[in-house]
């Protein structure tokens, strides 16, 4: 080994350590090292976008953020969210454009959260970035109140890292649907990002041909209806980035029905688990897409508290390639809560996949969304959670698994609290978090042995008479990162 190839080691690990790419998750949330051949780090920096929230009038806004107390973090650094421009139709700054001081917190030092809200049509997108000891785990939940109106109820989203793939099954451009793709740039540079529309029938025809250039430091919110003539009850759009990054969400409201964010499905896969079901869903519906050359069947199984059950005239989904498939799973969940498992039977292809949960009836109706997620790795954080109105839902699909769950210090005081609880394989459970704070607080999963663990986080309440719920799947948040541990070559010295 020569010097040069031990300067590009050494880069490596720098690199990684603060951008938090060739991230890994070991079973362990301590900052300790993991496998033989890496070590882990806390990341050193890190970004989160957080879409407009809302076109209505009526709209309350509130923001939380916390990042969890992380052993080997720094002890300096700060954190801060800004407002992006929004862009109009004709590329000019548009609401929300240069206004800085409006839906801006200031996060809170480690362990504690940090509240703030707004209210209005007016509120811009936020850029969000952290460094030093702020930085790993940072989580900003963003949730929103409508009283009436399309997408009326409860709607909610966790701020996301920039990215350039994005999978959304369950948008739709039917009538009495309205559905926005969010699209936020947080570089110095212009982005153009392609959106692809695939519908029960395949590929929808779009109007737009040459991507959308979402500029500078901006956000662009693409309504999907504008980008066909076709009215499809069941979409999956596709979002690609020709260059730069963007943040991408979408926001699906219903005249009927409510509304809320459609946050971007895990990556293709053949087997995908999608948690947090709630006990009083009234209807379910899968949406499922392959992006491939192939054919996916699927085998659907529901991990309820009990173990793992087959749904009674759904016991298999087959999606065709390149088409929009959905079903009816109807009240699945029966007065238990549980969560959806698909697994491939004679053929296995990469899938997405999500779900559209309704609560209540007739115009007592409020729906959420659950795609696909990623397992809580090492550790997943979920903000804005409140004494009453919070569900944790965690399952375990394959092997029974143990796993801690920490409540925070509240925005009003008090002390972290700690839980361990065993999640048996092919179950989904609620379990009751901790309290030891007053007001707001945080939620961190971190599995301790067994199988993967996935979660999510529900979050309830009435207005009106309308049950408004919105419910975050909880992937890893990307506190820690393992880099490569640099072995010398004793032999250069020599040279």
């Amino acid at each position: 080994m020569n010097r040069t190839t031990l300067s590009l080691i050494a880069c490596t690990v720098a690199l990684a350590a603060v951008t938090g790419f060739a991230a890994f998750d070991p079973p362990a949330a301590s900052g300790t090292s993991g496998a033989g051949s890496a070590t882990e780090r806390p990341v050193e920096r890190t970004g989160l976008l957080c879409p407009a929230p809302s076109f209505s009038d009526i709209a309350d806004t509130a923001y939380t953020s916390f990042t969890p107390v992380t052993q080997g973090a720094g002890s300096g650094g700060k954190a801060a969210l800004v407002a992006a421009a929004e862009q109009s139709a004709d590329g000019k700054g548009g609401r929300g454009g240069g206004k800085k001081d409006q839906a801006v917190l200031t996060p809170k030092p480690p362990g504690t959260p940090a509240l703030g809200d707004t209210s209005g049509s007016d509120t811009p997108a936020l850029i969000g970035t952290a460094d030093g000891k702020y930085a790993p785990g940072w989580t900003v939940q963003e949730t929103t109140r409508i009283a009436a109106g399309t997408g009326r109820g409860l709607q909610g989203v966790t701020c996301t890292p920039a990215d350039t793939d994005f999978w959304f099954p369950g948008a739709s451009t039917a009538k009495g649907r309205t559905d926005y793709v969010h699209l936020t740039n947080p570089d110095d540079g212009a982005a153009v990002v392609d959106i692809q529309l695939y519908g029960k029938s395949g590929a929808v025809k779009t109007t737009v041909t040459d991507g959308i250039t979402v500029p500078a430091h901006s956000s662009e919110p693409v309504l999907l209806s504008t980008l066909t003539d076709d009215a499809e009850t069941d979409l999956t759009v596709h979002v690609g980035v020709r260059s730069g990054r963007v943040g991408a969400t979408v926001q699906a409201q219903d005249d009927a029905g409510g509304g809320d964010w459609l946050p971007a499905a895990a990556d293709p896969a053949d087997s995908l688990v999608l948690p947090g079901i709630p006990k009083d869903a009234t209807d379910v519906r899968l949406v499922a897409f392959t992006p491939g050359d192939a054919d996916a069947d699927l085998k659907v199984r529901l991990a309820s508290p009990d173990g793992s059950i087959t749904p009674a005239g759904n016991e298999t989904v087959h999606v065709k390639a390149g088409m929009t498939s959905a079903v009816d799973l109807g009240p699945v969940t029966r007065g238990e809560p549980g969560s959806l498992i698909l697994t491939p039977t004679d053929k296995a292809a990469p899938v997405v996949a999500a779900l559209r949960v309704v609560r209540g009836k007739g115009s007592s109706q409020e729906t959420a969304y659950i795609p696909a997620t990623a397992p809580v790795g090492r550790r997943a954080t979920a903000a804005d959670n409140s004494a009453k109105g919070t569900a944790l839902s965690l399952t375990a699909p394959t092997a029974d698994a143990t796993v801690k769950v920490t409540a925070s210090a509240g925005s009003d005081g008090g002390s972290p609290a700690t839980k361990t609880y065993t999640i048996k394989s092919g179950t989904s459970q609620d379990v009751s978090a901790p309290t030891g704070g007053k007001g707001t607080y945080a939620l961190t999963v971190e599995p301790v042995s067994g199988g993967p663990v996935y979660a999510a986080r529900t979050l309830t309440g009435s207005s009106d008479g309308v049950p408004g719920i919105t419910i975050q799947t909880l992937p890893s948040d990307r506190g820690l990162v393992a880099v490569p541990r640099a072995e010398q070559d004793l032999s250069v010295l020599q040279q």
